[in-house]
């Protein structure tokens, strides 16, 4: 099992969302601890060779709110991922 970790600043980002918002992040980082490279998964370039970035796009209809992109690193050496960033549409 993969462990899954908010950033300081994905965690900041998290308190702002609704409560149905939120559940859905909370749901995708739990996901990530089963398969921290889902197919639904976008890859994103990575400086560090050591570690792939990804990201989640989760639509309204899943949120019960605004659309959310989920950005993170999985590191494969360490078995865990790093959510970085909460991006919450408009």
């Amino acid at each position: 099992m993969t462990h899954a970790f908010y950033s300081d600043a994905a965690e900041k980002i998290k308190g702002d969302l609704s409560v149905s918002e939120r559940t859905a992040v909370m749901s995708v980082r739990a996901s990530l601890e089963d398969d921290p490279t889902p197919d639904h998964a976008r890859r994103l370039p990575d400086a560090d060779p050591r570690s792939e970035s990804y990201a989640i796009d989760l639509l309204p209809e899943q949120t019960g709110g605004r659309g959310i992109t989920v950005v993170y690193r999985h590191d494969q050496k360490l078995d865990a991922v790093l959510i970085l960033w909460l991006i919450a549409g408009p």
